[in-house]
């Protein structure tokens, strides 16, 4: 799998963000990368984070305060299954896509960025997600979930078990 690579990476990465190949970028960030039978590749991040990236997911590795250490993820296709402990004084871990900022202090979440739709799901813990555009923003729960377009509202939904058992099916669940 590639980690999207945007051209001006050279600007990109002087604010934090690492590009490359997946497997040569989990490791500047303190992270192993591994491949599962289902497709999917998990990285285990120092801090006890965890990212499992669908098969075929383009995303970027970010670290927005320069400690060396993973804070952000940067989705720009397919879902990724987050686990981030709560600890005290941790930033917050944010994820973000062409249409949704989701931001945590600790919890488990799936982040779904699939055409023009951004999808958040909390299996744990409390989620914010804002438009990226800055126009509304929602706090999840365990069992809830989102979907975040360009125009509409924010509407809170407990997601049907048969949503979630798909989405966590994608993510090797």
């Amino acid at each position: 799998m590639i980690i999207l690579a945007r051209a001006g990476s050279i600007a990109v990465a002087s604010l934090g963000l690492l590009a490359g190949h997946a497997s040569a970028q989990p490791a500047k960030l303190g992270c192993t990368s591994a491949q599962t039978a289902q497709g999917t590749q998990t990285l285990h991040c120092e801090k006890a984070i965890t990212i499992v990236a669908e098969s075929g997911a383009k995303f970027e590795l970010g670290d927005r305060n320069r400690d060396g250490h993973v804070d952000s993820v940067e989705l720009s296709n397919k879902a990724l299954l987050l686990e981030v402990p709560k600890k005290p004084g941790r930033v917050r871990f944010n994820v973000l896509t062409p249409q949704a900022i989701a931001a945590v202090r600790g919890t488990k979440w799936a982040v779904d960025a699939e055409g023009g739709k951004t999808s958040v799901f909390v299996v744990d813990g409390r989620v914010s997600v804002a438009r990226s555009a800055g126009r509304g923003s929602v706090v999840l729960g365990p069992g809830d979930g989102v979907d975040v377009e360009t125009s509409g509202d924010l509407i809170v939904k407990r997601w049907p078990p048969a949503r979630v058992t798909a989405l966590m099916a994608r993510l090797g669940q």
